[in-house]
């Protein structure tokens, strides 16, 4: 293969690639991130991956309140180097457009929740560096989800602690994750093994 026949994106402008990039590049995998200026490609996701996600995103359109909106795997520019892929996405309602519907991410202001189902090839960035990011640009909750025994989630809680920027862990939850907040959540996390 040469030089000539590798896709633009092969090559990162100096200084690396930015978030505006991700919608001029043509021909990008689907589910691409940007992770400090540099572009990070997604596996395949897994059978837990899948079931994990529909049973949280289901549970989530359900109980959020009016005025939020679930998105599943849209970027969220959190700078000018920065845009990563949330598997799940809580935003304020008034930043999607309902009538145009053509968004292809928001901002961290957009973002009240993030939701990262971690993967073997996304552990790092899942349980570091991601978290820091989010946590630097404001969002106020994360949930970390991990596969435990019985191929069953263990959602890990954190919210931001806004002086130090930095998220505080506020609970581990196997079974159920039941919250006050952002809003009021009750989740059977037991109904993965349905799906």
């Amino acid at each position: 293969m040469t030089a000539e026949s590798l896709p633009t994106w092969a090559f990162p402008p100096p200084g690396g690639f930015t978030a505006d990039d991700l919608d001029r590049i043509p021909e990008l995998p689907p589910h691409t991130e940007l992770i400090d200026g540099s572009l990070v490609f997604v596996t395949p996701q897994s059978s837990f991956h899948a079931a994990v996600l529909f049973v949280l995103e289901h549970a989530l359109y359900t109980q959020t309140p009016e005025g939020l909106l679930v998105r599943r795997e849209m970027t969220v520019t959190l700078g000018p180097r920065n845009r990563p892929e949330p598997d799940l996405t809580v935003i304020r309602a008034e930043a999607s457009d309902p009538h145009d519907g053509q968004e292809t991410g928001y901002t961290a202001a957009d973002a009240l929740l993030v939701v990262e189902v971690v993967s073997p090839e996304s552990e790092d960035r899942d349980r570091e560096r991601k978290p820091q990011l989010y946590a630097r640009a404001g969002i106020p909750h994360f949930w970390r989800v991990e596969r435990a025994e019985k191929r069953r989630p263990t959602v890990y809680v954190y919210e931001l602690d806004n002086a130090n920027h930095v998220y505080v862990p506020t609970g581990i939850h196997h079974e159920r994750l039941e919250l006050k907040v952002p809003f009021p959540i009750d989740i059977d996390l037991t109904a993965v093994d349905r799906y």
